[in-house]
């Protein structure tokens, strides 16, 4: 029989806390992830009562050699919220972040609810070039596999470009992939970076949500996961994430640091 976890609420109160103060703390040394997807969807739950909807899911160590470095063999999930989406084009403001990076992505949106026995590929009606921001809320980005889930996967913001049908996206594999910052290539690699095939993170999301009982929603977008290396953002830049075959995606940063 299992047994739901106990929920770690002062573990939540410091991560939410860390969020609406914009402050970062030292590491929990978690090492129980189910415990920790338990304070994941408590801190979650804390956006939603401050009015933000959920509206997706982002995968994480979605690089074979970064499951690697950390010693797992799975992905990791987070869940994505209104507050956290910025439009194509628009502007991130650094004050309300604590030690933000970006990176460039594979964005998904599902066209119907998925129940657990579904395929999830067939309920996906479009793709798009996304940006995502992390922004782990410990300090000096330092971590366990469980501290990362329990902090939502460092999700701190997403921007989405434009969609185009899956089914005239044709070759999703093997695209090339650029970040640069005000006009100069920052970060190159390729979707084969998702997890060998950027179609493989919708098995591997799938798979998570039979075991964690995720319900996965018509409209909501899905973060394959990073294409390349994330970039510290700065102040007064603009920032490009482009998949070829896909187009672009822009945000510009404004504010100065905390």
């Amino acid at each position: 029989m299992t047994t739901t976890p106990r929920v770690d609420h002062a573990l939540v109160d410091r991560l939410d806390d860390a969020v609406t103060g914009v402050h970062d703390v030292v590491n929990a040394e978690a090492t129980d992830v189910d415990a920790a997807y338990a304070v994941q969807e408590a801190l979650v739950a804390r956006r939603l009562d401050r009015g933000a909807r959920q509206v997706g899911w982002k995968l994480g160590f979605t690089s074979l050699a970064k499951m690697a470095q950390m010693g797992v063999s799975d992905v990791i999930v987070g869940r994505l919220t209104s507050d956290m989406h910025v439009p194509d084009g628009g502007a991130v403001h650094l004050p309300r972040l604590i030690h933000p990076r970006v990176e460039p992505e594979v964005a998904y949106r599902l066209a119907r609810d998925v129940s657990p026995d579904d395929d999830l590929l067939a309920a996906v009606d479009a793709v798009a070039p996304a940006l995502e921001i992390i922004d782990s809320r410990y300090r000096d980005f330092c971590f366990t596999l469980a501290d990362v889930v329990a902090d939502n996967t460092s999700a701190a913001g997403f921007a989405i470009g434009p969609w185009t049908a899956l089914r005239d996206a044709g070759e999703l594999g093997g695209l090339p992939v650029a970040l640069s910052v005000d006009g100069e290539v920052a970060e190159t690699g390729t979707t084969d970076a998702i997890l060998g095939h950027p179609l493989e993170a919708l098995p591997a999301l799938a798979g998570m949500a039979r075991r964690r009982g995720f319900r996965l929603r018509a409209g909501q977008v899905i973060l394959a996961g990073a294409a390349t290396a994330a970039v510290p953002l700065t102040a007064g830049t603009s920032v490009v994430g482009r998949v070829d075959g896909l187009g672009s995606v822009r945000i510009e940063v404004s504010g100065e640091a905390r």
